[in-house]
């Protein structure tokens, strides 16, 4: 997905200040002319199929190998920075308040909302233990992990990257993020840890020993 200057969907020119568009034809303008596809928030989305993105993660892996992971989380991480002061902008436009003024839920789903809509899945966060120094994030319909399927391991670093650019932006320290739970291993969903480099550390760890997400949620939730 790109910024650009371009006309938004007629029901935000119609009603600027409408919050509740959860509809497509709402969320998007398709202007077949010019061959765009822009949605509430001035962005040109780019409509791609399963093959291209297994053509880009297998022709990714075919030239570095297993540094894959590392490059994908590295461009997720300068995508969610990026993405985070865009967001910034809009939201405060949108809603006349800054993003330090409002409930932090409010502000995540708010974020969340247009990812939602192009593909990238739903999500839920577990911020009970922030005041700890992690969190959890919760990944449904995973776009790379639903299209590659069961492989046998986690693939979906461009989204820990995505959560550790934009957590970082937005608390203004650096995260870290990783996948400790990937739907393309078996599992129902994708579950992701945010927190400060040591935390990430130690769950790499646990994980390259066998450890579960429920192990591992519980030595973080036990101080280990």
């Amino acid at each position: 997905m790109a910024i650009a200057s371009l006309t938004p969907p007629q029901t935000k020119l119609k009603f600027p200040q409408k919050h509740n568009h959860f509809g497509y034809s709402d969320f998007f303008r398709l202007d077949r002319d010019r061959g765009t596809l822009v949605d509430w928030n001035g962005s040109q989305n780019f409509l791609t199929s399963e093959d291209f993105i297994i053509g880009l993660i297998e022709g990714l892996e075919d030239e570095v190998g297993e540094a894959s992971a590392a490059v994908m989380y590295t461009v997720g991480c300068e995508w969610g920075k990026r993405d985070s002061l865009v967001f910034e902008k809009w939201f405060e436009t949108e809603f006349g308040r800054s993003i330090r003024q409002v409930n932090l839920m409010f502000l995540l789903e708010t974020w969340w909302w247009p990812f939602v809509s192009q593909g990238w899945g739903r999500w839920d966060v577990d911020v009970s233990d922030r005041q700890q120094g992690f969190m959890f994030i919760n990944l449904y319909d995973s776009a790379l992990a639903r299209t590659l399927g069961d492989v046998g391991k986690p693939v979906c670093h461009l989204y820990a990257g995505l959560f550790a650019g934009f957590f970082t932006e937005l608390v203004k320290k650096q995260l870290s993020c990783i996948e400790i739970q990937c739907y393309s291993m078996g599992e129902n969903y994708c579950k992701f840890l945010l927190g400060g480099q040591d935390r990430i550390n130690a769950a790499s760890f646990w994980l390259s020993h066998g450890a579960t997400a429920r192990d591992i949620t519980q030595r973080l939730r036990d101080g280990e």
